[in-house]
């Protein structure tokens, strides 16, 4: 066996809508710690991959050393987070590396051209799982997904592995599918699928085997209330239980291989997403300025008021993110991770106005005001819009078959939520 080598320099490359690959520039570590440098012919013909903390020149660029471990923010965008991280670890170990052992750069290499969004890495590493571009069976990939997770298995499928690219704690996978014959699915692009990502479901979930149904219906909700949300559709399983599949923003729906350069909050802003260090001023602001629209405020302040009346409480800086176009136009991505998830201290991750809950009417008119609303009562006819379409959910709940006992159990806490903020909608 061979002693393990660090990986020290890695070509950046990204993937163009229409599936064109161009080297971006190219990333390498020394003691002092990890550089990137953008390519001179990337320079001349495309755009930043993130402007606010990465210069767009032929500098030589050291990447902080928090709060991404030392990675620029925007290549921590492409590594995976609780799940995805736990597969990769496991791999490593069932080769003799432990964890500590790694560097971003070692797990970059193992993402090479497996993660989300536009950006790859190569050369790959020589220890991630690779399998023939066959179709697996849907219910084995989530029965194992859910028995990893749940802790009844050590094993990890090479097709799990392959899949398990995405961000987030929960069990999901990065899947290829025709949603009207869902059974079979590629962990690899095939012709005529469609990419999603797939969300399964465990007992030891908050929501249960209902997360996912749970999920399905504040979708719909938000859908209701004007929210753009990706398309998305509920797979039953046995067991009477139900995965949510949703349609990958990142891919180009015309284009089997054209893919779009998103970048999350945190790593544009090198925020610790673990920790709840931004306030949705600092989102409306840097929405406003990426996207050169000061208009662009009130998308983001209507999602942030859905997530207040909704109780969605893990509302962190990685739940936000932003897609650039071929021709260097930012713009929000769909509205993602909505769904009933209170915190322990019942405190929003992000802040409004710097309070973590029950936001005094002056606080939320300070954030209409910076969204460019160009009144107040403006600003409340979209807070009475989402607080109608939240009345609404013991009637989608029953339609998407979740158990009553969480439909109680949600509704008492939307209700008690509606009494504390609807100061704002008077």
């Amino acid at each position: 066996m061979t002693e393990f080598q660090s990986t020290r320099q890695l070509n950046v490359y990204r993937r163009l809508s229409n599936g064109e690959k161009v080297l971006a520039g190219q990333l390498a570590q020394n003691k002092q710690g990890i550089f990137f440098q953008y390519d001179s012919d990337y320079l001349s013909h495309y755009h930043s991959l993130s402007p606010f903390h990465l210069p767009f020149n032929h500098t030589l660029n050291l990447a902080p050393l928090t709060p991404h471990q030392g990675l620029h923010g925007v290549f921590a965008d492409s590594l995976p987070d609780g799940w995805g991280l736990m597969l990769m670890d496991r791999i490593f170990r069932h080769h003799h590396i432990q964890p500590h052992q790694l560097t971003p750069m070692d797990r970059l290499a193992y993402i090479g051209e497996r993660g989300m969004s536009a950006l790859s890495y190569a050369p790959g590493s020589e220890y991630s799982e690779t399998t023939q571009n066959t179709l697996s069976d849907l219910a084995d990939l989530g029965q194992q997904a859910t028995q990893l997770f749940d802790g009844q298995t050590d094993e990890v499928l090479t097709a799990l592995a392959n899949a398990g690219g995405s961000g987030g704690a929960r069990p999901k996978a990065l899947i290829f599918f025709d949603p009207k014959k869902p059974d079979q699915v590629a962990t690899t692009p095939q012709s005529g699928l469609q990419p999603w990502l797939i969300k399964f479901t465990s007992q030891n979930l908050l929501l249960g085997h209902d997360e996912g149904r749970c999920e399905a219906a504040f979708l719909s909700i938000a859908c209701n209330a004007g929210i753009h949300v990706s398309s998305w559709q509920l797979i039953e399983t046995a067991e009477a239980r139900a995965w949510l599949a949703l349609r990958r923003f990142d891919c180009n729906p015309a284009h089997h291989a054209g893919r779009y350069h998103v970048h999350s909050l945190c790593g544009l802003l090198d925020a610790d997403f673990r920790q709840p260090s931004i306030d949705y001023e600092d989102l409306i602001k840097a929405s406003q300025i990426l996207c050169q629209s000061p208009a662009i405020g009130q998308v983001q302040f209507v999602r942030a008021i859905f997530n207040l009346f909704a109780c969605n409480q893990d509302d962190h800086s990685k739940n936000w993110s932003f897609i650039l176009s071929d021709q260097g136009k930012w713009q929000p991505s769909p509205f993602f991770d909505i769904t009933f998830s209170p915190t322990p201290n019942n405190e929003h991750t992000t802040a409004f106005m710097g309070y973590g809950c029950q936001p005094p009417l002056k606080a939320v008119q300070q954030l209409a005001q910076q969204a460019n609303f160009s009144s107040w009562n403006q600003a409340k006819d979209e807070i009475i819009r989402i607080a109608d379409a939240l009345s609404q959910w013991s009637e989608i709940a029953a339609g998407l078959g979740i158990s009553p006992k969480i439909q109680k159990m949600i509704s008492t806490q939307l209700n008690k939520t509606w009494q504390e903020n609807k100061h704002l909608c008077i």
